[in-house]
């Protein structure tokens, strides 16, 4: 590398590091050194003269540092600052006008008219073929928009590139066909395959959302599922109320029959007899009522075409349906979601048939809780009954008579 270049290389370095505006993503400092990668790759293949070299790699390092000075034109303004730094290093005009003439065939549309321009025109587009193409392409579009040049969608940005590439650029050097080339044309193929899937997933989107307008609305179905939801957290309360009442009442019955019952073939004990008898009632009565809180009721499991057609089954609870072949309920099925108001009228049965089976278990339960107390109540009160006024010679102690209770 010549003295000039490291000398140019060390001003355009700091000048569009502290010079150039900080919406420029694309247009700076690591773009100007990518196509100075690019032109030195290409001239190392390429048979100039090293005064050609020189001024090319000149080029490609103030090619783009008219940035500095606003985007419109920066190709001239570039030349303009090229030749006042290069005048002061007391480089020959000759060799300033070639450097402005590389740096103006840069500009976009231009068509190179020797091999300099070529390489030079190449080495402006080399990441072309690079595989951080979509990325670097994106800083681009990021940059056009914080100019306020233009504004593109992914999509609007994806077309312009493919037809960039398509119809707008080419490579004119044969290094660049033959060896950057391949990269381009890979770069071309995501975009294309870009392109059919965002379109493919634009077509499910417009699906996905024709559905939802032809599905029941949102707050439709958050109503049937919360309404559901509660009706099942409800009949587990009760289901888990009842076996609570149930064991007690078995553990209740079991310490009478073990403890106390043996007692009362003692005449001394007689007095116990319509306390326990009291007492074992209501706790039979509570754990009767427990039980048929939680008994399921059984159903037919069976059901007809005709009911099907004319929507007077409902295929959503397993009673309707466990003893149908798989075959016959597929069927119905399939008559049910073709049909918005039979789903509805179906999820809405579930609700009040499961609303009427939660009215049958509270009503029970509140009778066997209303009963259990009631039992506890007045087995308590006949126990002090009998032991105050029946009890033998009616001085036993509290204490006593909480013990034959039990032991």
């Amino acid at each position: 590398m010549s003295e000039i270049v490291e000398k140019s290389e060390v001003y355009v370095t700091d000048l569009l590091s502290n010079s150039l505006d900080s919406k420029y993503l694309y247009h700076n400092l690591r773009h100007t050194q990518r196509v100075v990668s690019g032109a030195e790759e290409l001239i190392e293949a390429s048979d100039l003269k090293n005064e050609q070299k020189e001024h090319l790699l000149l080029a490609a390092w103030f090619h783009d540092t008219g940035f500095t000075k606003g985007y419109e034109d920066h190709e001239t303004k570039s030349c303009e600052i090229a030749r006042t730094f290069l005048k002061t290093l007391n480089y020959k005009d000759s060799s300033i006008e070639k450097v402005c003439q590389y740096i103006m065939a840069t500009k976009l549309g231009y068509e190179p008219i020797s091999l300099p321009e070529e390489i030079i025109k190449d080495a402006d587009t080399s990441h072309f073929r690079q595989k951080s193409y979509m990325s670097t392409s994106e800083l681009l579009r990021e940059e056009l928009r914080l100019l306020g040049i233009a504004e593109f969608s992914p999509a609007e940005w994806r077309e312009e590139n493919i037809k960039l590439f398509r119809t707008d650029h080419r490579f004119y050097t044969d290094y660049a066909k033959e060896n950057w080339q391949k990269g381009k044309d890979k770069n071309i193929k995501r975009l294309i395959k870009e392109k059919k899937a965002r379109k493919t997933l634009a077509k499910k989107e417009q699906l996905k959302a024709q559905f939802k307008n032809e599905s029941p609305e949102r707050g439709i179905q958050t109503m049937f599922r919360v309404t559901m939801r509660n009706h099942l957290k409800l009949s587990d309360i009760a289901d888990t109320k009842a076996n609570i009442l149930l064991s007690v009442n078995a553990i209740i019955i079991s310490l009478v029959l073990s403890n106390l019952i043996p007692k009362l073939d003692n005449p001394s004990n007689d007095y116990l007899i319509y306390p326990t008898g009291i007492f074992l009632v209501f706790a039979i009565a509570s754990m009767v009522l427990s039980i048929l809180a939680t008994r399921p009721n059984v159903t037919r499991g069976e059901f007809t075409k005709e009911d099907v057609k004319n929507k007077d089954v409902n295929l959503l609870f397993f009673g309707n349906f466990h003893k149908m072949n798989l075959p016959e309920y597929e069927w119905a099925i399939q008559e049910l979601i073709q049909d918005k108001k039979y789903v509805y009228s179906s999820l809405t049965k579930d609700l009040y048939f499961l609303g009427v089976v939660l009215d049958r278990k509270y009503r029970l339960l509140r009778w066997t809780y209303t009963i259990f107390m009631i039992g506890m109540i007045l087995s308590v009160i006949a126990f002090f009954v009998a032991l105050k006024f029946y009890g033998p010679e009616r001085v036993l102690k509290l204490p006593e008579a909480t013990s034959a209770l039990f032991f």
